[in-house]
């Protein structure tokens, strides 16, 4: 990949923008994310759809926007590696043309000044990553009252206690961000067998794993949220349950122990000993107060932050167990696809076999 002039000025970046989708069911969503992209105050120098193992919709889009190649303000991709998000943005990384890779989910919409935010913050040349604010869009048209802010990433939103205004982080979230050409250039992607694969067990923590990577191979890199990068993303109904909320909390400790046997608990729970300290209980109180003040909800949100703790260790454990039974951290670290490989709009290319992960972390 071609190195990058870290002198340009926000409204000389290219910014490509790279929505990976999977299912026809969200036809509707994922034209509209890309009427976002379109509408932006900045323009976009490319949005991307790479197709996760899906021929028909592969087929579809095309139909619909034309069979573009190269050079095109819309492109479809399959995705060239094995199905999951993860191997669908490395695809997208590995074809984009812009300096910066933003990366926005299949089922949100971005604000118009969304890359534009981005886009500025990328002045200082430190800055090699910049995450935004996600807005959830409940499918009942309100937050089930029983539902803690402090949990919003349980359905991809920007949670309670994250601190306001442009800031720096440790890691960006997947669904609303962007990096740097030279991000992966130090580390080569996200890692695959982490991430969400399709309708599986949702698990996540893929872009954490790759801003602790990319912050070891750079440690005077700066990574930032700013949260005037709006995007609003729906949550369905189903993810509106307790039960989901239960499950992706113990994905999450899945996952957070995938990462932390990769690049040690130091690093990898870093970010989550604050939040457990003094984010989680600060929203049991809150919920109690609330209860006590006859409040609706405050009792069942101070039992759900109590419940998604207990879920979320009780997937901690479990993952640490069965990283060390394997003897690994039970994902790897595949080298970028070839530019080129994969970006047909043929359905041979997106059922074309995947190609064998290699490096493990």
């Amino acid at each position: 990949m071609p190195s990058v002039p870290s002198q340009l000025v926000p409204s000389q970046l290219r910014m490509s923008v790279v929505i990976c989708v999977y299912t026809e069911e969200r036809w509707d969503d994922i034209l509209a994310a890309v009427d976002s992209v379109r509408d932006q105050s900045l323009p976009a120098h490319e949005t991307l759809l790479v197709v996760d193992h899906n021929p028909a919709l592969l087929r579809r889009l095309a139909a619909y926007y034309g069979d573009q190649g190269p050079g095109a303000a819309v492109r479809m991709l399959a995705n060239a590696g094995p199905r999951g998000l993860s191997a669908g943005r490395n695809t997208g990384i590995a074809v984009s043309t812009g300096e910066v890779i933003a990366f926005l989910d299949d089922d949100a919409v971005a604000e118009r000044d969304w890359l534009h935010h981005f886009a500025a913050a990328y002045a200082d040349p430190a800055v090699l990553a910049v995450g935004g604010r996600t807005v959830p869009v409940w499918a009942s048209r309100r937050r089930p009252p029983w539902f803690p802010e402090e949990f919003d990433w349980v359905v991809g939103c920007t949670y309670r206690g994250l601190p306001p205004g442009r800031v720096q982080v440790r890691n960006v979230l997947g669904g609303n961000a962007s990096f740097r050409r030279e991000a992966f250039q130090l580390t080569g992607g996200f890692a695959t067998g982490i991430g969400r694969d399709g309708d599986k067990r949702p698990l996540g923590c893929e872009e954490t794993e790759l801003c602790i990577r990319l912050t070891r191979a750079r440690p005077d890199a700066v990574l930032l949220i700013d949260d005037r990068a709006v995007i609003h993303h729906k949550v369905p109904p189903a993810r509106e349950r307790f039960a989901y909320f239960r499950t992706r909390a113990y994905a999450e400790g899945l996952s957070k122990a995938l990462v932390a046997r990769s690049v040690g608990a130091q690093a990898g729970l870093s970010t989550e000993r604050r939040y457990t300290t003094r984010v989680l209980p600060a929203g049991i109180a809150r919920g109690l107060r609330d209860a006590l003040l006859g409040r609706p909800g405050g009792a069942g949100r101070a039992g759900a932050i109590v419940a998604g703790v207990a879920a979320a260790a009780s997937g901690y454990v479990v993952g640490a167990a069965r990283a060390r039974g394997s003897g690994g951290a039970g994902f790897a670290v595949p080298p970028l696809p070839e530019a080129g490989a994969g970006t047909g709009t043929r359905a041979e290319a997106a059922d074309a076999p995947p190609r064998p992960a290699q490096g493990r972390v």
